[in-house]
């Protein structure tokens, strides 16, 4: 299996990784078919994200997911942050192999699951965002496998 040079260097070197403890948005995803645990958060100020960390269970692969989406999201605006998805995070990370691709899906899915907590503990409304879910694997099928 290939790993690009910047997945592994995410992998070796993940940055943002821990825990804000005053967070202002946490979200938790997990895929229940290889295991992988993602937890997101997001330190949220005037509209922006001021910082990111995660932790994540699982993979290299899912590390250097969630260490080039918690960098992609910093200093951007709630609506700007939506549109890391995990295309733009594959993108970013020069490509995954195929059997890959669902730890980008999970990157995403635990970005935005902070975002909704976010949302929710303030009453605000984020302009396509979508309830979290509880299994990413449901949610994408591993569809993305061409």
């Amino acid at each position: 299996m290939e790993y690009s040079e910047k997945v592994m260097d995410h992998f070796m070197n993940p940055r943002n990784v821990g825990v804000i403890d005053d967070a202002s948005g946490v979200g938790l995803v997990g895929n229940a078919k290889c295991g992988d645990i993602m937890k997101v958060y997001l330190k949220i100020e005037d509209g922006r994200i001021e910082d990111a960390k995660f932790k994540t269970f699982g993979c290299g692969a899912a590390v250097a997911t969630s260490s080039m989406a918690t960098e992609l999201v910093k200093g951007k605006t709630l609506q700007e942050a939506l549109e890391v998805t995990n295309k733009a995070v594959m993108e970013a990370l020069d490509g995954l192999p195929p059997v890959k691709v669902h730890c980008s899906c999970l990157a995403e899915e635990a970005l935005h699951a902070a975002l909704w907590d976010y949302a929710q503990k303030n009453e605000i409304h984020i302009e396509g965002l979508k309830p979290p879910v509880d299994d990413v694997d449901e949610l994408h099928h591993h569809g993305h496998e061409e």
